[in-house]
């Protein structure tokens, strides 16, 4: 099966957001056009594609049900396929990095030292973790060829 094209919609030039982000969905599609995809994966994107084809008018609920159709098939594709953006487990590791490394740093050095204002140090050290794992994620998935030539931005 063959994933459907995103409508030509002419007056999508007067908003820069909507542009960027139409753009951004459409890159996506083209990049998931090049790998194979079994049928029901491809439908349930068709299904996307549908929905975002139907809005007629309304720039904001265009916007609305772009962003949450990318997010269903980024989501879809990575559980099924194991197919990532680029820099998606950097993006994901930063933050797990601060919650799971930085905050229970920063409690030990507060502790030991009896200042609970070194509480924040632990946090950029987290984030750096985090980061580090994530990038290493992001080259094995590219030395796979599982990464995805895009990055998303919202």
């Amino acid at each position: 099966m063959i994933l459907k094209k995103l409508k030509n919609r002419p007056n999508i030039n007067q908003n820069k957001k909507l542009y960027a982000f139409y753009t951004q969905f459409g890159k996506l599609l083209m990049e998931l056009r090049t790998k194979d995809l079994p049928d029901d994966t491809v439908n349930a994107i068709n299904k996307g594609i549908d929905k975002i084809n139907s809005i007629a008018v309304s720039e904001k609920e265009l916007r609305k049900q772009m962003k949450k159709t990318q997010t269903q098939i980024i989501k879809l594709i990575e559980k099924k396929h194991k197919l990532v953006t680029k820099n998606h487990y950097r993006n994901t590791w930063l933050a797990i990095g601060m919650a799971v490394f930085g905050i229970p740093l920063g409690v030990a050095f507060g502790t030991s030292l009896g200042n609970m204002a070194l509480l924040g140090i632990g946090l950029p050290i987290g984030m750096a973790i985090g980061m580090g794992v994530g990038t290493g994620m992001d080259k094995k998935a590219l030395e796979e060829g599982r990464q995805l030539d895009l990055e998303i931005k919202y």
